[in-house]
């Protein structure tokens, strides 16, 4: 099973190579490193984006920075952004004030696999700033639940105070299976008044307690590249097959539409081969994982 790819020759130039201007219409601060951007384009239209495609903002006078989408798809000109603040486009971007204005060119890439996985149940897992393009995706699958199956939400953090989108996991807690864990607590409280009281330890501990199908169930896994490995073997260790197994690579993704080589792995580029794979695709592929 494969979905496919953005076909370059087809695709409108001006979405490849000319940004739409955005206005920051507000800025939430998440965490110390992560804001969360809601931008609006000024053309009216919405970004027509699938859960898991990423975007290329443009902070002017300072460059040009791959961003995935955080918010479903929708018919609004608005979307949602979270950035870590990392380097100096990002530090711009946390810098910007409402109703300044960025560039977006896209958006780019293979997305989740929305239609593949309709009837199927579903078992996202987010490893800390993996939750932001998770997160399009889950929202997208609550709003069609009469199009998937059993949904269960895994969420792991280093600590408490890293959790993204707080109110949201409430929700998801009340629309899915939702489960969270942290590596520690470090003395942090969650929320800020109510001291963690669930489980603490790698992402992985969550897995074994589940109670999955093999054969409907596929997982959605995105996170740091070290977790990837870990949580595979225990997937396995479900019987789950190759290609039940999501993953979305994080790659310097400078260009976005398969010209300057940073994002490749092997014979593929992640910006249009992926971000989002099949799990057999790339697993023979030595530098993907």
């Amino acid at each position: 099973m494969r979905h496919t790819k953005i076909d370059i020759e087809k695709v409108e130039p001006k979405r490849l190579y000319e940004p739409r201007f955005a206005k920051l219409v507000s800025v939430r601060q998440w965490t110390e490193l992560e804001k969360l951007l809601v931008l609006e384009f000024e053309d009216g239209k919405p970004l027509a984006h699938e859960p898991g495609q990423f975007v290329e903002v443009s902070v002017y006078g300072i460059g040009e920075a791959p961003i995935s989408v955080s918010s479903a798809p929708d018919d609004s000109p608005r979307f949602e952004l979270c950035v870590r603040r990392v380097g100096n486009v990002t530090s711009a971007l946390h810098n910007l004030k409402e109703g300044d204005t960025v560039g977006i060119r896209g958006p780019f890439g293979r997305g989740f696999p929305i239609k593949d996985l309709e009837g199927k149940d579903i078992l996202f897992i987010g490893g800390g700033i993996g939750m932001v393009p998770l997160r399009s995706f889950i929202n997208y699958a609550i709003a069609n639940k009469e199009k998937f199956g059993k949904l269960t939400v895994l969420y792991g953090c280093k600590r408490p105070s890293e959790f993204l989108f707080r109110e949201e996991l409430r929700k998801w807690a009340e629309q899915t299976d939702y489960r969270d864990t942290v590596d520690a607590t470090g003395g942090e409280e969650w929320p800020l008044d109510v001291p963690w009281k669930r489980k603490v330890g790698v992402i992985t501990i969550l897995i074994p307690d589940l109670e999955i199908n093999p054969e409907t169930t596929y997982a959605v896994v995105v996170g740091p590249p070290i977790m990837y490995r870990f949580v595979i073997r225990s997937l396995k260790a479900k019987n789950m097959a190759d290609d039940h197994i999501i993953v979305s690579l994080e790659r310097h993704m400078k260009c976005g539409v398969g010209i300057c080589g940073h994002c490749q792995i092997g014979p593929l580029y992640t910006c249009q081969d992926g971000p989002v794979f099949y799990y057999n695709e790339i697993k023979n592929i030595k530098e993907a994982l």
